[in-house]
């Protein structure tokens, strides 16, 4: 058994998740001892974990399309790690999806990432793996923060979520599409070929 597995063994019997695997509902992330590039984001939706695909929605086109990469290459490449803040999906509540559960990043993220050694960037989608890997390197606020993307490279990438819902935050902020996605395409070129 490699030693993703075997963490993943672990998430399963770990009485945190207990609820989720008395319904047969594993973790969903994806490592490799060869990712160069690992995502993170808030949590897995409904549908990615009904279908066990992260990031399998209107969101993960658009990261896709950012990214310059085609779905089997996001999905297939053993060089992308997808690790969200939380392996399971949280539920709703009237606003939205709930945030990732407390603690969860904190366990499994470090047993991860400490068996992936040629990762060279990790790109943190949204406020809660922002506020996670930045702390208080962080600016006051998302925007700010990745306005100021350059400051955290090469390790840290930070970006908005790719929601449709942000569609108004795109259009407030054109320097987004101009000036950090040609960096995201250049990073991810660069690592995973």
């Amino acid at each position: 058994m490699d030693i993703f597995e075997k963490v993943k063994q672990e998430i399963i019997a770990d009485a945190m998740n207990i609820s989720y695997t008395r319904k047969g509902i594993p973790p969903l992330f994806k490592a490799s001892k060869n990712a160069s590039i690992a995502i993170v984001g808030q949590a897995p939706g409904r549908k990615a974990e009904r279908t066990q695909i992260v990031w399998n929605d209107l969101s993960g086109d658009r990261l896709r399309e950012w990214m310059g990469v085609t779905r089997e290459v996001f999905y297939g490449s053993d060089r992308i790690a997808h690790m969200p803040m939380d392996f399971y999906y949280p539920g709703k509540d009237k606003q939205g999806d709930l945030p990732p559960r407390k603690g969860f990043a904190e366990k499994w993220h470090p047993l991860l990432l400490g068996n992936m050694p040629d990762l060279e960037t990790i790109i943190l989608v949204g406020s809660y793996a922002q506020k996670y890997y930045l702390d208080k390197s962080r600016e006051k606020n998302l925007t700010e923060t990745v306005r100021y993307f350059i400051n955290y490279l090469p390790k840290y990438l930070p970006l908005v979520h790719p929601s449709p819902l942000n569609i108004g935050w795109f259009k407030r902020n054109p320097w987004f599409e101009s000036e950090v996605l040609p960096v995201l395409k250049r990073i991810v070129s660069n690592t995973i070929n």
